[in-house]
């Protein structure tokens, strides 16, 4: 069950955030979010209806390329779902609230530094000649201590207060974090990865890193893909916020997905031109995909049901275009749909992936508006884009600016 939450705080942001921008169909979005959450007082709002209203400024924010904006409330839209405690909402977007908690780690920071000169002292004390082999051996031997402490659970027990909690939570992630970090394999590693650090600028850095998250998400699909108990859901999940597998013509997914009473998309994506594009994700095992009736090859009876479907989702589109655009601001005339389902590995009856390829190709050549691709064409044509983007990004770093 979801834990919604509003507040006056998140009230003052949107309140803030609306003279950030001044786009009209943004700002009308914003009042219809402030005219949810009320006055002063009571729950602000507190409920579904707000989050939806939250996520319908950041969709139209992103129809205007206000990326900043449209972060922003995708972050006030998470805290309203409950997944965002306050704290960490104002250390986005409250400058006083940030600075304090700035101050906050800068003093930690330096307890703990003023706690290991402390223990050096001792160290250099009880044993004169103490190496740095000595130190290192010393500070490890308190690290793994650590993994000892407990808070009990009898008398003499601490129980925590929720504050406390999110702390524990936050530096839990951090740890997992600076955990996960790749070890040099050398000095000389170490000191030519610190160069790399030094010169690189943000932008290449964040480019990189874009980069890895892209492989691994492209790797959990592949492992649900490779299993063949692997649900819609399951693969809907690893296709979550990762449009870039869909090709370059697309700006994003979507964060609504229904647009019409009884249509609910897996997939909405938001192409440049405005327009929108909808993908039906079914499941990978799927043993009839293409079957060959009499001798000759031709698509399943699930292939088919899932066109329909998307079919009837397009058709709803058409039909309420005009609502779609004045409510949404998507451009739902003419939209498009793309099929995912199956993999050669699957296919029963002794039909090779090549013939799964020519007959699904062959089938999309009739159709105008669908287009049907198996879970192999998507992972394949996805680490194409992913070998290209990584040669890119080595050529860059490769070549020296010119003197």
């Amino acid at each position: 069950m979801a834990t919604f939450r509003s507040s006056f705080t998140l009230r003052r942001m949107v309140q803030a955030a609306r003279e950030l921008t001044e786009h009209a169909g943004v700002r009308r979005r914003i009042d219809a979010a402030l005219g949810i959450m009320g006055g002063l007082g009571g729950t602000y709002g507190k409920g579904k209806p707000l989050v939806d209203a939250l996520e319908d400024v950041a969709q139209e924010a992103l129809l205007h390329g206000d990326t900043g904006l449209v972060r922003r409330f995708q972050h006030f839209a998470a805290y309203a779902r409950g997944e965002l405690f306050l704290d960490i909402l104002e250390n986005y977007y409250d400058e006083g609230a940030r600075q304090r908690s700035e101050e906050y780690m800068r003093r930690m920071a330096a307890m703990g530094a003023e706690r290991a000169v402390a223990v050096l002292d001792v160290l250099c004390d009880e044993t004169p000649d103490a190496t740095a082999a000595d130190a290192r051996a010393l500070f490890h031997g308190i690290a793994q201590a650590t993994d000892y402490l407990g808070l009990g659970t009898g008398e003499g027990g601490i129980q925590l207060s929720t504050k406390h909690l999110k702390w524990l939570q936050k530096y839990g992630h951090m740890e997992l974090v600076l955990r996960s970090l790749p070890r040099p394999a050398s000095a000389e590693a170490a000191r030519m990865m610190g160069d790399v650090l030094v010169d690189a600028d943000a932008g290449l850095l964040a480019q990189l890193l874009e980069l890895k998250a892209r492989r691994a998400g492209l790797a959990a699909l592949r492992a649900a893909v490779d299993d063949a108990g692997s649900s819609e859901s399951v693969l809907h999940a690893c296709l979550k916020d990762q449009e870039w597998i869909f090709g370059g013509a697309y700006v994003s997914e979507l964060a609504r997905r229904q647009y019409t009473p009884r249509t609910i998309l897996d997939i909405p994506l938001l192409r440049g031109d405005g327009s929108l594009h909808v993908v039906e994700l079914k499941r990978a095992y799927i043993v009839d995909l293409v079957i060959r009736p009499g001798g000759q090859l031709m698509l399943g009876s699930p292939a088919h049901h899932a066109v329909s479907q998307a079919q009837n989702y397009l058709r709803a589109m058409d039909e309420n275009r005009q609502t779609i655009l004045t409510r949404y601001g998507v451009d739902t005339r003419r939209a498009s749909a793309t099929v995912v389902i199956g993999h050669p590995r699957y296919v029963r009856g002794s039909i090779t992936p090549q013939e799964i390829a020519e007959t699904v190709r062959t089938y999309n050549t009739h159709t105008a508006r669908i287009e049907v691709i198996t879970y192999e064409t998507l992972l394949d044509s996805a680490a194409r884009m992913l070998a290209l983007s990584s040669a890119g990004h080595s050529s860059d770093v490769a070549e020296e600016p010119a003197t």
